[in-house]
């Protein structure tokens, strides 16, 4: 059943915009579990581009899923959007299944944490371009992340999501991406989060999409991709 769901809720965010979606070459994402003793195990999808050596630093990209049944979601969201959008930074991408709940519940924030820990001792990551990206749930917690550990992250890329209540203490470059068309998380609160951050002299951008609804997630393909040279300016 929890494979059924998984299928239906797939199609769901990405079948309306399918064909309407620049072809991006084709992406090879792993599946894995971080098993620490005492721990639950971490489920989570890797994305490791073809040109990775153990000799050279690559930056690190953590992707946030979407809501719902958590299971399998990290590599569904990995594979319908932020891989093939970002693929061309050179990235290893990792995408953990949540631990049910916002990303923001304790258990999600104590696995996200391990999971960076253990992809930053397994892979040579350059730590100053670490960036965190979302979709939707995952979108608000990309800005979550950025707010609470900005010592982690040297760049925030969040996508329909929802930014925190207050801009006051925010450090980090961020570039949201939001449609004009989505119902379900209007822009409205990023436009205005955006627009205080850049008054107060941040790094901060907004990339509009139009014609666009909140659940057809692989149809930000092309916004998200727009994050790439973005993020190249930033890590310089």
């Amino acid at each position: 059943m929890a494979r059924i769901a998984l299928i239906f809720l797939i199609a769901f965010h990405s079948f309306a915009g399918f064909a309407q979606t620049p072809a991006f070459k084709p992406i090879t994402v792993d599946t894995r579990s971080l098993e620490i003793p005492g721990e639950p195990p971490i489920y989570y999808s890797i994305f490791i581009p073809e040109t990775y050596t153990p000799s050279k630093p690559v930056p690190l990209v953590l992707g946030l899923h979407f809501g719902g049944d958590p299971e399998g979601l990290g590599r569904a969201v990995l594979e319908m959007l932020i891989a093939p959008a970002l693929s061309d930074l050179g990235a290893v991408i990792v995408a953990p299944d949540a631990k049910g709940q916002g990303w923001n519940s304790p258990a999600n924030e104590h696995a996200v944490n391990l999971l960076l820990d253990d992809i930053l001792k397994n892979f040579n990551i350059d730590r100053k371009k670490i960036a965190v990206t979302g979709f939707s749930m995952g979108g608000t917690g990309a800005w979550y992340y950025g707010m609470k550990y900005p010592e982690r992250f040297s760049a925030v890329v969040p996508v329909a999501g929802t930014p925190p209540a207050s801009s006051a203490k925010w450090r980090l470059p961020v570039l949201a991406i939001h449609s004009k068309d989505d119902q379900v998380v209007p822009i409205g609160p990023t436009r205005t989060y955006i627009g205080e951050l850049q008054k107060s002299g941040a790094r901060a951008d907004l990339i509009e999409l139009t014609g666009i609804a909140h659940h057809q997630t692989y149809r930000f393909v092309d916004g998200l991709h727009r994050a790439v040279p973005w993020l190249k300016e930033i890590w310089k």
